[in-house]
């Protein structure tokens, strides 16, 4: 046994560009023809597994999200919900507590969520106030985390208020991407140069509840790591948040460790802020460049064994036939922002 790991762990050192970057050679998708500008529903709820600022390997993410959603100019951000996923769900739920007390003085309501996977989940404080809001008229969820209050939620709502709601997540990749985040370029990363391999965490944790979410057939986007590697937040950019008031201070020093640790253990300078690229698609979608595809929850055949926990899989192409449960998305490829337009 202790062969096979050393082997398998040399292997990630050899110079084959898929294993060190983690691309394949994708066809281009056909991307969307926006032309008018497009619009979500400004009536906003947010769904988070925020664990910023805890010690450990928690991102910071959803609380710039937040930053990012709350108080803004023509949002509506009507409530918050918490779901396990970066960390314990009571510690989400405190997490995501203080940051809306911080950076929006408790303004917004915020709902406790599922601590635990769809199957033994199947109400909470945060899944009955996530209907109501959807009684109320076209809604925007940005599921931030898990989507097993989502899934829960639109799955006792009516055909009409699913209609109505849009459903932006972040999961979802092309079959054969590696989530390779040094991406051979960082020398200070370990094993010469590889660096950590991420999984597609939000769906990883619960991929049940995705399933009963595609069964479903949403309005849904998919904001996944293939565009959110192309923002990268860095020292200069936490400065600048910080020196923006109050609520930028408190969220730039919960982003600090994790901006060492990927100096530590990736290599890189700066991390991919993933739950603000959701929350820039959520302000502007004309930012992103997104294609029509069928997505489908499954293992990647292309990957070895040790790199094959459930994932959000994506296509243009024909879905496999052992998938019976797969839906239309938009999965967005591109951004065009950068974190000083939205921070």
């Amino acid at each position: 046994m202790l062969v096979l790991v050393l082997l398998a762990a040399l292997s990630l050192a050899l110079p084959v560009v898929t294993w060190r970057t983690g691309h394949e050679a994708f066809a281009p998708l056909a991307l969307e023809q926006v032309g008018a500008a497009r619009r979500l529903p400004q009536r906003v709820w947010i769904d988070t597994d925020a664990a910023c600022g805890e010690p450990g390997w928690h991102d910071p993410d959803d609380c710039l999200a937040l930053l990012a959603l709350l108080g803004r100019p023509g949002i509506d951000v009507v409530g918050v919900s918490t779901v396990f996923g970066n960390a314990p769900a009571e510690r989400t739920h405190r997490v995501a507590a203080e940051a809306v007390a911080q950076l929006r003085g408790g303004a917004v309501p915020v709902y406790r969520g599922c601590s635990a996977h769809f199957a033994e989940c199947r109400s909470s404080d945060a899944v009955t106030a996530l209907r109501a809001a959807l009684a109320h008229g076209p809604l925007t969820i940005l599921a931030l985390g898990p989507v097993t209050n989502v899934a829960r939620a639109l799955g006792a709502a009516t055909a009409d208020q699913r209609a109505a709601a849009e459903v932006v997540a972040v999961m979802g990749r092309r079959p054969g991407h590696r989530f390779h985040p040094s991406e051979n370029r960082a020398p200070r990363a370990w094993l010469f140069g590889h660096g950590p391999v991420f999984r597609d965490l939000n769906a990883a944790l619960d991929p049940e509840a995705v399933t009963a979410l595609l069964a479903l057939q949403p309005r849904l986007t998919l904001v996944p790591y293939e565009a959110a590697r192309q923002v990268v937040l860095d020292e200069r950019d936490l400065a600048r948040i910080s020196a923006r008031d109050a609520a930028g201070a408190w969220t730039a020093a919960r982003c600090r460790e994790w901006l060492a640790r990927w100096r530590d253990r990736v290599g890189l300078d700066g991390f991919y802020p993933f739950d603000l690229v959701a929350a820039i698609y959520v302000l502007t979608p004309q930012r992103l460049d997104c294609a029509q595809v069928a997505v489908w929850v499954g293992r990647d055949p292309q990957l070895t064994i040790f790199d094959r926990a459930q994932a959000v899989l994506v296509t243009q192409g024909p879905v496999p036939q052992d998938r019976p449960v797969a839906s239309a998305a938009r999965y967005c490829t591109a951004v065009h922002a950068r974190v000083g337009d939205v921070l």
